[in-house]
Order: C-alpha cells, then sequence, then structure tokens
C-alpha cells in the first residue's frame, strides 16, 4: 500500500467517518463495501498516485463517495495540484463539499455538473473509478484532458473486451497496470486519445 504522512492517515480517518455516516442516508459506495473500506477503496485510490507525478490539474470523473479523486486530493493536499471533482448528483456533491470543508482542503472544486456538458477541463491527469465501460468514458476523456494528459482508470477483470470495444471508434495508447488491491484489476494507463 502507498504510504502517507501522519497528518494524510488523519484527514483519511476523518473522511471515512463522514463516509461510513452519509453511506447510510445515501448510496456513495455498498455497505457491504465498507467493512473493507481501508483496502477495498483507500489503498485503491492511492494506488494511482504511484503512476504519475504529481500534475498541474486533476479531474476526477463521476466522483460520487469521491473515490478516487478526493482521497488522492486528501493526499497531495500539500502540493501544487488543483483538483476538480465532476459529479452531477446534488446529494453526493454536498457530501464532496462537505468533506473538503470539514477536513479544510484548499485545492478542491467540486463541480456539479455532467461531465458531458461541464466546461473542458484540459487536465493532465483525470480519474474514474467503477464510472462507465470504457468506450462510454473515451468521449468524455477526450473532452476533459489535456493534449500530453494521462487517463488513470481502475477497471476490473473485464477491461480486455473494454478495450476492444473502445478501439473500436478511438484511437489510443494504453498500458494496463496490475492493482494493488485486486489481482483480476487493473489500473489502465491512456494517453493519446483521439476518434479512429
Amino acid at each position: 500500500m502507498t504510504t502517507v504522512s501522519r497528518e494524510t492517515e488523519v484527514r483519511l480517518q476523518h473522511y471515512k467517518a463522514l463516509l461510513q455516516k452519509w453511506n447510510a442516508r445515501i448510496n456513495l459506495v455498498s455497505a457491504k463495501s465498507l467493512d473493507g473500506i481501508d483496502s477495498r477503496h483507500i489503498a485503491d485510490s492511492l494506488q494511482l498516485m504511484d503512476l504519475a507525478s504529481p500534475p498541474a490539474k486533476w479531474v476526477d470523473l463521476g466522483s460520487g463517495g469521491g473515490l478516487p479523486g478526493l482521497v488522492i486530493a486528501i493526499a497531495l493536499q500539500d502540493t501544487e495540484t488543483d483538483f476538480t471533482l465532476i459529479e452531477s448528483d446534488q446529494r453526493k456533491a454536498a457530501f464532496l463539499r462537505t468533506v473538503i470543508r470539514e477536513l479544510g482542503l484548499q485545492n478542491v472544486d467540486v463541480l456539479p455538473a455532467r461531465i458531458e456538458e461541464a466546461q473542458p477541463q484540459r487536465a493532465q491527469i483525470i480519474s474514474a473509478r467503477a464510472l462507465a465501460a470504457l468506450d462510454v468514458l473515451m468521449p468524455w476523456i477526450n473532452r476533459h484532458i489535456a493534449e500530453d494528459g494521462l487517463a488513470l482508470l481502475l477497471k476490473g477483470r473485464g477491461w480486455r473486451a473494454e478495450i476492444e470495444a473502445a478501439q473500436e471508434h478511438w484511437q489510443f495508447q494504453y498500458t494496463a497496470v496490475p492493482s494493488k488491491t485486486d489481482p483480476e484489476a487493473v489500473v489502465l494507463k491512456i494517453s493519446g486519445v483521439s476518434d479512429a
């Protein structure tokens, strides 16, 4: 697991407490997955930090309960990276704003909009987790990624089929990095996105 500072660990504990409290009212993550929150959610999110240097702008698509974007923003609070969390569900956006306020995060904004309608972000890094199949994600990535940007996507066992489906309509380079938290999962590093 990616190691974090003591201060970051305190912030992550506070985040976890808020996630558990809010999850009782709105579905941020599956209730049964809360038992393994450290490995299933936190460590899964933090592994993205090992795959890229902290960029100037990081955009998380469909942030929901803050995974992975808010978790990484907490870990990188003391860097120059600015985070934008795009989340159209107003209740989930309210949760994200609550965490940002309570943890005093200065480097994070919530954009309460549909991904396909939000102003193009030109992000050096785009992340997404449990959001949509790759062929659905590709136009959103293309809309928001900088020319030299990188998408980091947490994908499960069906990732090869998703790559094949996306390649029918999109050109891109990819590397599949084995997940540190799930032997059947990968992190897809995607760059050079353009229409096929």
